[in-house]
């Protein structure tokens, strides 16, 4: 700073002042200073900055898998408020594995991070509370905490998934199969629990060997969605509980001898150049990041309310494959 000072021909308050951002210096000093700043070839020192602010300007955030297109817009709207507070975004992804959530996170912790926002992929996540009371501001996405009390934003999983069914109902099925993921994941259990609200609105019974929950991998999906479509009494229309299940039922859709009509929960990268077009329940993955991580500043401000519970509306795309009449067999 001293070097900068007499370069400049300015104070050593001067230059503190342009360099944290301060008001009281007019543009040419400021100008003049960080010309001198450029020329001597100086950069802030972020770690003395940390030692004596306590904050390391950084958040962590935890996916399910960076790879999900579903997850893109959501990790780069918490980039994007990060940016707009001055902090830096760190990322991983956890594989859906508890245990990798868990070292990701406390990774993070470790490296002083002054927040978190989780895709939790565990149930328990009490390992968090003594990260949380030594101030590490926490927020879950997309599905609650496990075990404890947290801000969360979600999405309207069963909303959705009943608007989503009730829309097939509306177009004369009565047979409605529903393939979703893993029984364990919130989003799985609210989303069935959608389908299951949508046939009892409409008095409509469930065959158990209509409905399918595991991993979304594509082998278990093609067998699943085969099964259902096979038999005396077919179903004649399909709910899909994400995108990865979607997109391998329309591949296998896509050779049946008969229309069966298709729902999917979340959008999907070309679905409404397929034909027929893809008919979703789609949520808006930007603004859950964008929310949880807004929620993620506030808390860092100092907020010290109850923990709040965001959940955010769904929207049904209408496309053409959730449109098609039921063909009886």
């Amino acid at each position: 700073m001293k070097d900068v000072a007499a370069r400049a021909g300015v104070g050593l308050k001067t230059v503190s002042r342009v360099v944290n951002g301060e008001p009281g210096v007019t543009p040419d000093t400021e100008r003049r200073v960080q010309d001198a700043i450029t020329a001597l070839g100086f950069r802030r020192n972020d770690s003395a900055r940390i030692l004596r602010k306590g904050r390391t300007a950084s958040i962590g955030l935890v996916l399910e898998d960076l790879a999900d297109p579903f997850y893109a817009p959501l990790n780069r709207a918490v980039e994007e408020v990060a940016r707009a507070h001055g902090a830096l975004l760190i990322n991983g992804s956890s594989a859906e594995d508890a245990e990798r959530e868990r070292e990701l996170a406390l990774a993070f912790c470790a490296r002083r991070v002054d927040g978190l926002i989780i895709i939790p992929a565990g149930d328990d996540h009490r390992y968090l509370e003594p990260e949380i009371a030594a101030g590490i501001a926490t927020v879950f996405v997309d599905r609650p905490a496990g075990r404890m009390d947290a801000d969360v934003v979600l999405s309207d999983s069963f909303g959705g998934a009943r608007d989503g069914v009730a829309h097939l109902v509306a177009h004369g099925h009565r047979r409605i199969g529903f393939i979703g993921d893993r029984p364990r994941i919130h989003t799985a259990t609210e989303r069935l629990r959608g389908y299951r609200a949508a046939m009892a609105d409409a008095g409509l019974p469930v065959d158990e060997t209509w409905v399918s929950l595991g991993p979304t991998t594509p082998g278990r999906v093609r067998a699943e969605t085969e099964r259902m479509l096979a038999g005396p009494r077919p179903v004649t229309a399909l709910f899909t509980g994400n995108n990865r299940v979607t997109a391998t039922a329309v591949r296998v859709l896509a050779h049946s001898p008969r229309p069966v009509a298709l729902v999917g929960f979340d959008d999907l990268e070309l679905a409404d150049l397929l034909s027929p077009a893809v008919t979703v329940v789609a949520q808006d993955a930007a603004r859950l990041g964008r929310t949880a991580a807004e929620q993620l500043f506030h808390r860092l401000d100092g907020a010290a309310e109850a923990p709040r519970r965001v959940v955010l509306p769904t929207r049904l795309i209408v496309r053409g494959s959730g449109e098609l009449r039921p063909q009886e067999n």
